[in-house]
């Protein structure tokens, strides 16, 4: 592994902790009343589309990245709808 891929790595590693405290605190607090509906609906087409992209190019950083953000943005959608 190159600098390259390690820079694009550790930037993907620190873009996915970014959804991690909103999915933890709103899986523990069991409310999701302040969290954007639209913005995760937004997040998860927009990560999709990047994991595709990511996947068409053969680019390990970028679907390591996105497809863990994906899980989350999914997990984040599941709780709002869960928890309104």
């Amino acid at each position: 592994m190159n600098a390259i891929e390690i820079l694009g790595y550790t930037a993907g590693t620190i873009s996915t902790l970014t959804f991690l405290p909103q999915v933890i605190k709103t899986w523990r607090s069991k409310s999701a009343g302040d969290v954007s509906l639209m913005m995760f609906v937004f997040a998860t087409v927009s990560v999709i589309m990047w994991l595709v992209y990511g996947i068409l190019i053969k680019n390990g950083s970028i679907i390591y990245t996105n497809g863990t953000i994906l899980i989350l943005s999914l997990i984040m959608l599941w709780l709002k709808i869960k928890y309104k």
